[in-house]
């Protein structure tokens, strides 16, 4: 297949071309039509929008772009990654199902994860959903991008395909809870979300060579966000 060459003034990312049966999976997968129930969670941003660091586009953009970069975004890339190698080893993948639970930083961090990849490999059922079945007998609760990285994996997705879509996907689905939050204009959304291209395009080619070692983050207020969130007093979302 003929390599796609994507180029940005701070990361190249080389990709095979996904076929078109792969390629529609993938949107199906990270449409947000998709039942994972992400409309639900907010990643801490209620918070974020209640305490007055979360004001306006330009401050969700740079909240979002911290969180990709430093926090769960590049955790959850490598996790899928590497999920997406292990598609074909259930014991290789049960242990980066558990490593995924367990470097969760909060507990409603956890619940949001693990909630969106259980619905996830429930909604996959409507395609040949393996390995996730055999997964979920084994180690029950699959923390989203485990999901996500073994499903496009089994199926044969390129691999960076998957991972920039899924990083794309949850900025999105971020997006439209702050747009409801702060609140912003649909049109601002969109805005934040073209200006996040770049970012989403570096974390992506950023991760392709990191280990389950190189797991962690620097992105401290929006774990705190995480953690205070659990005893706001008045909340439109589960995190």
């Amino acid at each position: 297949m003929p390599a796609d060459i994507r180029i940005t003034a701070s990361a190249t990312i080389t990709t095979m071309t996904t076929d078109p049966t792969s390629l529609l999976r993938l949107l199906a997968w990270l449409s947000p039509a998709f039942p994972t129930g992400g409309f639900a969670w907010s990643h801490g941003i209620e918070w974020a929008v209640e305490a007055g660091d979360v004001t306006d586009a330009n401050g969700l953009r740079d909240w979002l772009a911290d969180v990709l970069r430093h926090g769960s975004g590049r955790n959850d890339a490598i996790l899928l990654r590497h999920a997406y190698r292990a598609a074909h080893d259930l014991g290789r993948l049960a242990e980066i199902a558990d490593l995924a639970r367990a470097a969760q930083p909060a507990r409603e961090r956890l619940a949001e994860s693990i909630g969106q990849g259980n619905a996830f490999a429930l909604a996959a059922a409507a395609w040949d959903a393996a390995p996730l079945p055999a997964l979920a007998a084994r180690v029950g609760d699959i923390a989203y991008p485990v999901a996500v990285g073994a499903l496009a994996g089994a199926h044969n997705v390129a691999e960076d395909d998957a991972a920039l879509g899924y990083l794309q996907a949850v900025a999105a689905s971020l997006i439209s809870a702050a747009v409801r939050l702060i609140p912003l204009g649909q049109s601002a959304g969109l805005t934040v979300l073209a200006a996040l291209a770049p970012t989403l395009i570096t974390v992506a080619a950023a991760t392709r060579a990191a280990t389950l070692d190189d797991l962690g983050g620097a992105c401290f207020r929006a774990d705190l966000a995480a953690m205070l969130h659990e005893t706001q007093y008045t909340r439109l979302f589960r995190s």
